[in-house]
């Protein structure tokens, strides 16, 4: 299996993008509409925030789940017992937000949410009749006005040599919500686990947009488009001094979207922040 990146202005980019998402869970887009010198400037400020004591007064609200989530409250991956190594910022526009840094990092959830509907109606259109018919309202549709959608910025801080034996950056998982958009990280280690088996390197070339399934696309669609497991290890030689920061958009519907015959939204995304000890 190998994924490879797909021109997001190719005559045949959507089915390139949906063929790939269905066979791999993920798919790599390059020439997207989304600004690199923002998304690089994103990742420079917001290394500030992380160096920073101020970002302690931002300690996220366990009620609404938007703020700074410490290293020491970082998840613990469903099935592992070792906290990832991360710290990370909750942001959603109606959250708490440094007032110097909301108005850019307002700007990239807006143009990541734009390019998102466009990739969910990518996945609408090349959707079997038999699949599609299992959606309870389209799929764009689902996330319009959704307050739902949280944009996540991750701090992987440099490795210092006694960290918890077994733990890493971020342990083997999958994503809750229906697609995730990340712009190629800062640093590389990004992985998705093959239906071989095997642990394939995603590619991070800096301009590159990566994107997942989560689960609850994978319930939508009564398993047919698959939420893939990921994880990101930890790096060796001399990349153990960097921090990684990576920005992912988390694409959630409304509360009361019916996902299947078992599960709305809010009772899918309620059962899984419990297994991960987010509430």
């Amino acid at each position: 299996m190998k994924l490879e990146a797909v021109d997001f202005n190719a005559p045949d980019a959507a089915e390139r993008f949906v063929e790939s998402l269905r066979s791999t869970g993920f798919g790599v887009l390059k020439n997207h509409p989304i600004s690199q010198n923002l998304v690089s400037s994103v990742y420079e400020n917001w290394q500030g925030f992380f160096d920073s004591e101020e970002k302690m007064q931002y300690r996220f609200k366990p009620e609404t789940q938007d703020g700074l989530f410490p290293a020491e409250v970082s998840e613990v991956a469903k099935g592992h017992k070792k906290r990832d190594i991360k710290e990370f910022f909750h942001y959603y526009p109606w959250g708490q937000c440094p007032d110097d840094l909301r108005e850019q990092l307002q700007g990239y959830y807006d143009e990541a949410n734009g390019l998102a509907k466009i990739l969910l109606g990518w996945v609408e259109a090349h959707s079997p009749e038999n699949v599609s018919s299992l959606y309870s309202q389209s799929l764009s549709s689902m996330v319009d006005g959704s307050e739902q959608t949280l944009l996540r910025v991750l701090h992987y801080p440099p490795m210092k040599g006694d960290e918890d034996p077994g733990a890493i950056r971020a342990a083997a998982h999958e994503d809750i919500n229906l697609l995730t958009i990340l712009p190629a990280a800062n640093e590389p280690g990004l992985q998705v686990l093959g239906k071989d088996g095997e642990w394939l390197d995603v590619p991070c070339d800096f301009g590159y947009l990566i994107v997942n399934i989560g689960d609850m696309l994978q319930e939508a669609s009564g398993g047919y488009f698959p939420s893939t497991t990921h994880r990101v290890v930890n790096p060796e030689g001399a990349d153990m001094t960097k921090s990684r920061i990576s920005l992912p958009l988390f694409l959630h519907p409304k509360p009361e979207v019916v996902l299947s015959d078992r599960y709305t939204a809010n009772s899918y995304l309620m059962e899984r922040l419990r297994e991960l000890g987010l509430i």
